[in-house]
């Protein structure tokens, strides 16, 4: 059975920085796109970053630009968010989700797979 697992969260100040990883095992990894989402408390879940199965596409929300770097090492089947600059509105629970495509995508429901989640707090 393919399984997500996300670590790295934690609590950091404003303007510190967290490396989110998110590791896969059980199945296919390198042919897929993998994505971030975050869900805040009270909010709905929002993208944040994808990146395609061999990292030729990168996409972000544009809050998260130039901050945050989505990368991925197919060889661990591992991807990875690595998240500068954090402010309190980035506070969240993020997931690491593999899409049923190779090309990296925005939308939360070409993505099957889900992780656990991993909270990353941001305080001011």
């Amino acid at each position: 059975q393919v399984q997500l697992v996300e670590s790295g969260g934690g609590l950091v100040q404003a303007g510190g920085s967290l490396r989110l990883s998110c590791a896969a095992s059980g199945g296919f990894f390198s042919s897929y796109a993998m994505g971030w989402f975050r869900q805040a408390q009270g909010k709905e879940r929002e993208f944040v970053a994808a990146i395609s199965w061999n990292g030729g596409l990168i996409l972000y929300e544009d809050s998260v630009k130039g901050r945050f770097t989505i990368s991925r090492d197919n060889a661990k089947s591992t991807v990875y968010l690595q998240m500068n600059s954090l402010k309190p509105e980035d506070t969240a629970v993020y997931y690491c989700a593999r899409s049923s495509f190779g090309l990296a995508t925005m939308q939360s429901s070409n993505f099957g797979l889900w992780g656990q989640g991993t909270q990353v707090t941001v305080s001011s």
